[in-house]
Order: structure tokens, then C-alpha cells, then sequence
């Protein structure tokens, strides 16, 4: 018959519209705008609605989500930021797009090359949140944020320096438990003395 598939999209359709009214009024629409609410629309069975209202709600993102990178930074007995990074440019050589651009510092005693960053700079227009820069990453200086609201209305903002990328390692544990985890205790065993 012809016309048969359209009204049955439509009958899912209304289907929804009636769940979505008595399903809220039933639980009460408070219960839909908690942690455990938005957690509860992530199962298929769920009635009613379903729809993350952005940006009053905010998705629950799985500890993989990757947005723009950024950089570790410990805290040294001084109060002073250690990053992680040494400038090797490896994240920068494997950028697809190209939108990492780094500077070595120099040793004003010596002049020689010193392995830290003097200047550490991110396009975020150009970054496609590929996550190379961190995969490569002989040091562990570098991962994959989950802040994705970071648009504005000036081109000139999009250029990110090496202070507003940089990020405390507490933090990173607190986006990624299970990765922090995995590379602690595998950082541990490295430093262990092998049994003899």
C-alpha cells in the first residue's frame, strides 16, 4: 500500500509526543533535569523525553571524548608549574592539519637549545580533534580535553598560547579516571627495581 511507511513514521512519531507528555508528568519533569535523569535517557528502553535540553543540560561525555588538546602541568615544593612538555615536536610533526606550533626554550647562560617550550600555540579553528598529538606523545605532556564550548565571536581567540592550554594533572585524572589509573601504575611498575 502505497503511503504505508508515513503513517507509520508518523504513529512513532505521535507515540513519542503522547510519552513524552504523560511519562514526564507521571515521574514529574524534575526528574528528568538530574544527573540520574540525563543518565536514564541514555537507555534504549526509555519513554518519554529523551532530548538533552543545551545548554541548560549537559550530555554526560564518555571518558574517550576528545576535544582539543592540552598541556600537563605538576606543581612543584615552590608553587611553580613544571609542564611536562620538552619541545621535541613530535605532536607537531604528526599533525594532520598542522595547527601546533612550538618553540624551544633556550639557555640564556649558554644559548644552547634547553628541553622545555617557550612558546606553545594551538589553533583550535584548525584542529579536527584527531588525538595524534597526545597517541605520539613520548612524555605524556599532552591529552585530550573535554571542554567543547569554546567558540567566540573573534578569529583572534582561536589561537590558544602555552598558559591557557596548560592543565594540572589532578584535573586530567578527574576527566579520565581509568586512563590516569593505567598510566600510574604503569609508571610505577617502570621504576620498581626488577626482582633478582
Amino acid at each position: 500500500m502505497i503511503g504505508f511507511g508515513l503513517i507509520k513514521g508518523l504513529a512513532v512519531t505521535l507515540k513519542r509526543f503522547f510519552q513524552t507528555y504523560f511519562v514526564t508528568n507521571k515521574l514529574g519533569s524534575k526528574h528528568y533535569y538530574t544527573e540520574e535523569g540525563i543518565e536514564s535517557r541514555y537507555d534504549p528502553s526509555t519513554e518519554g523525553i529523551f532530548t538533552v535540553q543545551y545548554p541548560e543540560e549537559k550530555p554526560m561525555l564518555p571518558e574517550e571524548f576528545r576535544f582539543v588538546p592540552f598541556l600537563l602541568y605538576e606543581v612543584n615544593e615552590q608553587g611553580d608549574k613544571e609542564f611536562r612538555c620538552t619541545a621535541c615536536g613530535i605532536c607537531a610533526k604528526v599533525c594532520p592539519p598542522q595547527c601546533i606550533w612550538i618553540k624551544r626554550m633556550t639557555d640564556p647562560a649558554t644559548g644552547r637549545p634547553s628541553p622545555h617550550p617557550e612558546e606553545f600555540t594551538i589553533d583550535i579553528d584548525i584542529c579536527m580533534n584527531c588525538g595524534y598529538c597526545a597517541e605520539y606523545c613520548p612524555f605524556d605532556a599532552i591529552k585530550m580535553d573535554h571542554d567543547y564550548e569554546l567558540s567566540s565571536y573573534s578569529r583572534e581567540n582561536s589561537v590558544v598560547s602555552m598558559e591557557q592550554l596548560g592543565k594540572p594533572v589532578d584535573y586530567y585524572a578527574k576527566i579520565r579516571p581509568d586512563n590516569y589509573r593505567r598510566e600510574e601504575e604503569a609508571r610505577a611498575a617502570k621504576k620498581q627495581p626488577a626482582a633478582s
